[in-house]
């Protein structure tokens, strides 16, 4: 009889403690990470155990965690990438829709600019077609401007991602670290729950890393960077925290603090959620905003050589439209030298927007990409008379540099910030020629001027009054000098002008060229200005600024598109590692409502046997009783 009661009431326990563990899967069916559990049976036997004696029921020899590390591990790795691409894809999408939409973009404004200045050269001395063109500028150069800043903006959100990653990475790292000391060396005999909430804190870490977690022999966890850097070993957590570039302030980096030194971590070595931005940083917000600098340089300085080649209606050559800045150099600041250096533009079709570093090997100059570390041809010496020219860049130095001092070369990033209209009177707009040309009234000959051009319109000469006579039908003298031989068809050039003649000219015949006077309606100069959106400005004079346009807002597009094609890839391999890890821990209600249902019987029996055991019991005592 006692051991009915004892089979019972261990069987009664047993099964008991299975519900419990069934019931607990089933309210966790939709708690991240958690990983099913199972209770081990195992026949509990009397001590003492001889031909004859019977069991003594039942014990629970294990309520063991459903889990393979392996699936685990290839989860954690889908994760981080998954979690790295999704940032970049965001953040791509986002600089996407600001160059792509007509709302924000610089096409539409852009052409709305040109479309003006088409119609100033259909009437040049219109007052409400040169206010259109002035206003049409400045909405242009502010959006140059307005775009620059949302991309500052957006490198503002990056420096908050990293200052809150930062955060985030070291309360995960501490408590996975002390998950890990409370675990101890044995994780067979940790609590599943507890392994569990160790788990799901290292997929989180990951998620803002990338990396992965290495098992030590008895089950400590240590956790590591995709690039290697340790940020758990065993019960010590490494500390995460931003720094400043040191050639970009205005931009924080990630660094671990190790025994009070602070060490840089490469961003290209980092996945997750801080890989992702840092990732957009580089390869996606830097290059739109040195190509955004770029066409705004080569706008400006094209536009600029144009109209200062014209006259405006005051009768005076024109001056900048534009106003915009120079290169943006910048000092490492860990230089120890006395060294400055000053950047502005030279040859636009040599104008590059990557970045370089500058550096001092001690006895010359070094230029290096900044991204891909490549080396830059240079000339010049670096002095005033000699500069350093670069990729389109001029740079002259002062001061003496140490060796191994760096400096950065921005040759375009920002620059669109600082775009904006030059002038503010509409009567400076330079619409007309700078000069003009005719013909005498007693002229015999057949010759008529035509193509009046501006070849050099920095030359001090270039509107004196000068006067070109025919001496005869063959040769020419200008303001008396001369003669000089002519042949039908010919250019005539001049104090930085030229022109042709059609027809032919006779002796005595005089053609005079002057400035073009105050208030003049022509629109030679104008219809230069309408063509310049069509130069060849870039790539060696084989990329048109329209051109370089629509470049920009292709490059945008493709890298968002590039992300997001390689997001909807990891997309499915992650999908597929998470299937094949619930396929093993997760919780399947079909599986414990059946598991349930048995334990219920199970229990239902037990209770039974120690029922029967009470009867027996009674039975004996009544017996006795008599």
């Amino acid at each position: 009889m006692s051991s009915v009661l004892s089979t019972g009431t261990s069987a009664l326990l047993a099964f008991q403690r299975a519900l419990a563990t069934t019931s607990h899967n089933v309210a966790n069916i939709k708690t991240p990470g958690y990983s099913r559990q199972k209770v081990d049976f195992a026949t509990a036997n009397p001590q003492n155990y001889g031909y004859g004696d019977v069991g003594n029921g039942t014990r629970i020899t294990d309520v063991r965690r459903v889990a393979d590390q392996l699936a685990i591990s290839r989860l954690l790795d889908g994760s981080g990438e998954l979690a790295r691409l999704k940032q970049l894809s965001t953040m791509a999408d986002r600089v996407d829709a600001m160059f792509s939409d007509a709302s924000t973009n610089v096409a539409g404004v852009w052409s709305n600019f040109f479309d003006s200045v088409s119609g100033l050269s259909s009437n040049a001395s219109g007052s409400a077609d040169r206010q259109n063109v002035l206003d049409s500028g400045k909405t242009l150069a502010n959006r140059f401007q307005q775009l620059n800043t949302q991309l500052n903006n957006l490198n503002g959100e990056v420096n908050n991602g990293l200052i809150a990653g930062a955060t985030e990475i070291n309360r995960l790292a501490q408590e996975i670290a002390q998950l890990n000391g409370s675990i101890g060396s044995n994780a067979a005999t940790a609590a599943p729950d507890l392994l569990d909430r160790r788990d799901q804190l290292i997929a989180n870490l990951v998620g803002y890393t990338g990396g992965n977690a290495v098992m030590q022999d008895g089950g400590i966890m240590n956790v590591y960077t995709a690039g290697g850097q340790a940020l758990v070993v065993g019960t010590t957590a490494s500390k995460v925290t931003t720094v400043t570039d040191p050639y970009q302030p205005e931009r924080l980096q990630l660094a671990l603090e190790s025994q009070g030194q602070k060490i840089n971590i490469d961003g290209k070595t980092l996945g997750g959620q801080i890989g992702g931005l840092l990732e957009f940083r580089n390869t996606v917000l830097t290059p739109a905003q040195a190509e955004l600098g770029k066409l705004a340089i080569g706008m400006a300085s094209s536009f600029n050589d144009v109209h200062r080649q014209g006259a405006d209606l005051y009768g005076n050559m024109g001056g900048d439209f534009f106003a915009i800045g120079n290169p943006r150099i910048t000092a490492n600041s860990s230089n120890t030298g006395t060294a400055s250096m000053s950047a502005s533009f030279g040859d636009l079709a040599k104008l590059d927007g990557q970045n370089i570093v500058m550096k001092f090997d001690g006895t010359q100059w070094q230029a290096t990409r900044a991204d891909t570390g490549a080396t830059i041809p240079m000339t010049g010496t670096g002095t005033a008379a000699d500069p350093l020219v670069l990729n389109g860049v001029s740079l002259v130095m002062s001061g003496t540099p140490a060796k191994d001092d760096r400096f950065l070369l921005q040759p375009t990033a920002g620059v669109a910030g600082s775009m904006e209209v030059a002038i503010t009177d509409t009567s400076r707009i330079a619409a007309a020629a700078p000069i003009k040309g005719s013909a005498a009234m007693a002229n015999t000959g057949t010759g008529k001027l035509t193509g009046v051009k501006v070849t050099d319109a920095g030359n001090p000469a270039l509107r004196n009054p000068a006067a070109i006579v025919f001496t005869s039908a063959t040769e020419y003298t200008i303001d008396g000098v001369g003669p000089n031989t002519y042949t039908a068809g010919q250019t005539i050039t001049a104090n930085g002008w030229s022109f042709v003649l059609d027809g032919a000219p006779k002796q005595g015949d005089t053609f005079n060229i002057g400035p073009t006077p105050a208030g003049s309606s022509d629109n030679s100069n104008a219809l230069l200005l309408a063509k310049v959106e069509q130069a060849k400005t870039f790539n060696d004079g084989t990329i048109t600024l329209s051109g370089a346009l629509g470049g920009l807002t292709t490059q945008v597009g493709a890298a968002a598109r590039s992300a997001e094609y390689s997001l909807m890839a990891q997309q499915v391999i992650t999908d597929q590692a998470q299937a094949a890890r619930d396929s093993i821990s997760g919780v399947n209600l079909d599986e414990e409502a059946s598991d349930m249902l048995r334990l219920q019987q199970a229990y239902q029996a037990a209770s039974q046997l120690i029922s029967t055991a009470d009867t027996m019991f009674q039975t004996i005592l009544g017996a006795v009783s008599r």
